[in-house]
């Protein structure tokens, strides 16, 4: 089982790119879940046709109780990618990290990789702060390998930079480590010489260049990624190779 997660600046593309990665792996013919770790929830809403998905810190509010079974919280989106957002919780009360946490403490206690037997985990994470249970993915074993997203934007860059730092934290304790930086552009000046500069400082590769494209917003219109419009343009492409090449890193067939 292939376990990643992708972190990044709020606003910075994390979503897209997580969808589009699900996606693609999942025209590899690989079993995928997609777990959204962002309190907004909007993580998996192009794989699901548009339409929103009941978070868990939601689920338990709503029904005062903790969801019994794995269909109580997810839904099926396309290829067959099993969809789950942690969520939140009320606006202005609470920690959202901690929502985190307790979203993956109910998954444990619900098996849902023994039952769901994934081949791919994708975690989509905020990234701003990596900070309590923002942390989780990397700290506790659910992730392997961190792509941080990135554009040539200096707050993107600043963000992108602490949790490089983050994660090099907690390397010597055999958690994740960074696997390569996914270049978002957003086509500001220099920007490939400020991503290009950045990542030969922190001596981290570029493994994904995700050019800006209006094809992916075309297709978010309808509820889809770029994947499930049309593979065989270039910018699906640009997620299909970067789908293989994590498989090939993690000695998948």
């Amino acid at each position: 089982m292939l376990k990643i997660a992708i972190y990044g600046k709020g606003g910075i593309g994390k979503s897209t790119i997580t969808s589009n990665l699900s996606a693609a792996f999942a025209t590899l013919g690989k079993k995928v879940i997609q777990i959204g770790c962002d309190p907004k929830a909007d993580s998996s809403i192009n794989l699901l046709g548009g339409q929103s998905l009941m978070p868990v810190m939601n689920y338990m509010r709503e029904f005062d109780a903790d969801p019994e079974k794995i269909e109580d919280i997810s839904k099926v989106g396309f290829g067959g990618v099993l969809c789950i957002e942690a969520g939140g919780p009320t606006p202005g009360l609470g920690c959202a990290g901690r929502g985190i946490i307790t979203t993956f403490n109910l998954l444990e206690d619900l098996n849902l990789f023994e039952i769901y037997k994934p081949d791919i985990v994708l975690y989509d994470v905020l990234g701003d702060v990596v900070c309590g249970g923002f942390a989780a993915p990397i700290r506790e074993g659910y992730a392997e390998k961190v792509l941080i997203v990135t554009s040539g934007e200096k707050m993107a860059l600043y963000a992108a930079n602490n949790i490089n730092s983050a994660v090099k934290n907690f390397e010597d304790r055999s958690y994740a480590k960074v696997f390569g930086i996914v270049f978002n552009h957003r086509n500001i000046e220099n920007e490939e010489e400020k991503v290009k500069e950045f990542a030969d400082k922190v001596g981290l590769p570029i493994v994904g260049d995700i050019p800006r494209n209006q094809d992916i917003n075309h297709f978010e219109e309808m509820g889809k990624t770029v994947i499930e419009g049309d593979p065989d343009l270039p910018i699906s492409q640009s997620f299909l190779n970067l789908a293989k090449l994590l498989i090939k890193d993690g000695g998948m067939k």
